[in-house]
């Protein structure tokens, strides 16, 4: 079974087991997060989707908490004397996905 789910303003494909990165969640390490915005449950039988996966979760355990590699951005102007360098380095938050619970079966 695999969820599509929403968080940080982007989607994850998850699968019960996997880990992933996502934007930095205010949780503590060790602890378990259920995660409700999900958008497209599938399995054997197929996919589910709209009214039918209201009360469907994906609970998670927050793993840990990071910063990705930094990105560098560099701004250009050529024959201006214009050169701006500047760096970023994201939070993250590691998970990992223990269990999907699907919505109501009507």
């Amino acid at each position: 079974m695999y969820a599509v789910l929403v968080t940080g303003g982007k989607q994850y494909r998850v699968m019960q087991g996997e880990t992933l990165r996502v934007e930095k969640l205010e949780a503590e390490p060790g602890s378990e997060i259920t995660l409700d915005n999900v958008l497209m449950l599938g399995d054997a039988n197929g996919i589910t989707l709209g009214d039918a996966l209201k009360g469907a979760t994906v609970t998670a355990k927050v793993v840990g908490h990071g910063r990705a590699e930094k990105i560098r951005i560099v701004k250009f102007r050529r024959r201006k004397h214009h050169r701006k360098q500047m760096g970023h380095r994201q939070h993250y938050t590691e998970i990992q996905i223990t269990g999907i619970s699907g919505g109501d079966k009507k």
